[in-house]
């Protein structure tokens, strides 16, 4: 398999149908083979059994479902990176704010070499269809000025769109230790001491609608996490 594509999943049901149809509708038009894991991270409503029903009536583009019973997207994330063996693995989230079309530049730039490819929002020639309210963007903000000395030259270390080289991200991965939001820093981080080289591509982004993100709880959580991040080696 060229590339498995891991989706994240808690409480997902109202939108994995839609993403779910229309991943499968663009990756069987492109030249590399494609596999779909949705990490169901604890879920309580039926984000399991609609995968499992499209997984059977699906055929062109293989879709798989595994349980990660450690709560934080940084663990699902963790997970279903680690559960395959494909040359070239990655994740979005699943109310696909980065537009899908972007993997098509990703897997360009892991062909040539690169060890990940990320989506920026806030590289030159970004977009926002739509922004998120005030107070993300107030925090996002505050969190790239300290997030700027930890992974150097990377603007935006959070938009949930990321591929990798598979022998780069696994020897990052098995050091990382973070599980909630802020996850993606660390994993960069290691990334960039291992000596992997991270592309940047513009986006036009639009905010989701019914984040799993809550701006006090996992905002202080993440800013916490960096802080303990600082001390690791």
């Amino acid at each position: 398999m060229d590339l498995e594509v891991i989706i994240p999943a808690y409480n997902e049901a109202g939108r994995l149908p839609s993403t779910l149809s229309y991943t499968v509708d663009f990756l069987r038009t492109q030249t590399w083979s494609s596999r779909i894991v949705v990490v169901d991270n604890g879920s309580a409503d039926d984000t399991g059994q609609i995968v499992r029903r499209m997984s059977t009536s699906n055929s062109e583009v293989p879709i798989s479902l595994i349980g990660c019973s450690r709560p934080g997207k940084g663990a699902a994330v963790r997970r279903g990176l680690l559960s395959g063996t494909s040359t070239y693995t990655g994740f979005f989230d699943a109310d696909m704010a980065t537009p899908l079309e972007t993997l098509t530049a990703a897997m360009e730039h892991l062909a040539r070499g690169a060890s990940a490819v990320i989506a920026s929002r806030h590289s030159p020639g970004s977009t926002f269809v739509k922004r998120q309210q005030f107070s993300r963007r107030l925090g996002g903000a505050a969190f790239r000025v300290v997030t700027s000395s930890m992974v150097r030259g990377v603007l935006d270390t959070q938009c949930g769109f990321k591929f990798f080289e598979r022998g780069a991200i696994l020897r990052a991965m098995v050091q990382s230790r973070t599980s909630g939001f802020a996850f993606d820093v660390e994993l960069l981080r290691r990334l960039q001491r291992e000596g992997g080289r991270i592309i940047e591509i513009p986006v036009a982004w639009t905010d989701g609608t019914n984040s799993t993100f809550h701006c006090v709880r996992d905002g202080i959580a993440s800013f916490v996490a960096l802080a303990q991040m600082q001390r690791l080696p």
